[in-house]
């Protein structure tokens, strides 16, 4: 028992230099996959995240629901259709997916508050994104390119200790409901905000050099180091819009990225508040350290 308790301790006195450089600091944390489907999975990315607010940091959720959205557009018998990452969306699929991540949404907020947290949840009418329709790809339906993000709503929120939980909704001076890819929502929050850190969560470890070695995990990734890993085929497939919204966010001014598999029991704490951490972190310059 004596022994257990150091440990704790240990855990705690390495955890506290991390405590005191992002007091007031924003993370964003890209929550999604399905991490965002399993219970058990939840409470963990949950509890780490309010105990990042009670520490002083201000998290921000940026939440997606890709697997609920799939159930859902399945059952009413719409076929789901990506282009370059992003989903099409016709008037059909747009309903559902409001509705589906309106739900989610509402979960989560409850679920922070459930476990002693505060937290406000924006969706399609707290306006927080700004977008207007994606035409690069073609028609592809009422999908959003963001313009801006009004950070005075989160700001707000910030000043009451309350975590922001975004569902990846734009409005457009249109009037329309945009559907945007939270890794791009997540990213454009994080620069809007000049955050700390933005946080990917996903189902893998990180990047590794050889994805059939486990002791492969790059620890430290370069932003100029990441297109070279692209052209050789260590990033690839659904990876590369997310490194590449990563690279985005730190030439905007974020400061460093995590990309980290929430399957990990308080796969967030471990990466924040310790020296070593467990996924792939990817910054603006290789010799930046932990």
């Amino acid at each position: 028992m004596m022994q257990e308790a150091i440990r704790k301790t240990e855990v705690l006195i390495e955890a506290l230099p991390y405590i005191e450089a992002f007091r007031d600091k924003a993370v964003v944390i890209k929550y999604g996959g399905s991490a965002i489907v399993d219970a058990r999975k939840r409470k963990n990315v949950l509890e780490d995240i309010i105990f990042m607010s009670c520490s002083g940091m201000k998290p921000v959720i940026v939440h997606g629901g890709g697997p609920f959205i799939n159930k859902k557009l399945k059952k009413k018998g719409i076929r789901s259709e990506f282009v370059n990452g992003l989903r099409v969306t016709d008037e059909r699929s747009l309903k559902v997916i409001k509705e589906v991540l309106t739900r989610v949404n509402r979960q989560i907020v409850r679920e922070i508050r459930s476990l002693g947290g505060k937290a406000q949840g924006l969706t399609v009418r707290s306006r927080v994104i700004k977008a207007k329709r994606n035409s690069r790809f073609g028609d592809i339906g009422f999908v959003g390119e963001i313009t801006s993000i009004d950070t005075h709503k989160l700001k707000e929120l910030f000043d009451r200790d309350v975590i922001p939980v975004i569902a990846p909704f734009g409005m457009g001076r249109d009037g329309k409901t945009y559907n945007v890819n939270a890794d791009l929502a997540s990213a454009s929050v994080a620069s809007s905000l000049g955050a700390e850190k933005l946080a990917l969560l996903t189902n893998v470890d990180g990047i590794f050099r050889d994805r059939n070695d486990k002791d492969s995990l790059i620890s430290t990734v370069g932003m100029r180091q990441v297109r070279n890993l692209i052209r050789r085929g260590i990033i690839d497939t659904g990876m590369i819009p997310k490194v590449m919204a990563c690279v985005s966010a730190l030439k905007k001014g974020v400061n460093k990225i995590h990309i980290i598999n929430a399957g990990l029991s308080h796969a967030l704490l471990l990466e924040i508040f310790t020296d070593e951490g467990i996924g792939t972190q990817i910054v603006k310059s290789k010799r930046k350290k932990r």
